[in-house]
């Protein structure tokens, strides 16, 4: 009888979607990866909410504090494996991701990609409908589709 592999363990994650009043929603690039575009994301820490999650990763990340974000929607449940069967931290298999729909209430000005450890290059700001998935990883493209489905009602090609 052949023994099943384990089951996959989804580290927890959030996403976050910044969007201005013209409707343009903010994308950064990967440090190390030249057009490699994806959200603000990351993990979530033993005991952390999701929400208090999203405003430290924000923080870390582009430097944008809670008092800069207003909370429009939030949807769970993305998930993705890491290919050809990389583990995070040992035992995570893939991530599984809760996006966040947010206004951003501040400028640009308040964007600071070097506020902790630098993991972006630069930011803009698009129109969803601009969002191009060869920007994203292959193991990443199913989540970024439906993210723009259910956020935005758009088919990302």
């Amino acid at each position: 009888m052949e023994v099943p592999p384990d089951p996959i363990l989804y580290r927890p994650n959030v996403a976050a979607i910044l969007q201005r009043p013209d409707g343009r929603i903010l994308i950064a690039e990967r440090l190390n990866v030249a057009g490699a575009w994806q959200f603000p994301q990351g993990g979530v820490d033993q005991g952390e909410s999701l929400d208090v999650a999203l405003f430290r990763e924000l923080e870390e990340e582009i430097g944008v504090t809670a008092a800069l974000v207003a909370v429009k929607q939030q949807r769970g449940g993305y998930r993705y494996s890491f290919p050809k069967g990389r583990l995070k931290y040992g035992v995570y298999g893939g991530q599984e991701q809760t996006y966040y729909l947010c206004d951003y209430l501040g400028t640009d000005a308040d964007i600071r990609l070097d506020a902790h450890h630098q993991e972006f290059r630069q930011v803009k700001w698009i129109k969803p409908e601009e969002f191009d998935l060869n920007w994203v990883p292959r193991f990443k493209k199913s989540v970024y589709r439906a993210v723009f489905a259910d956020f935005f009602g758009i088919e990302c090609k």
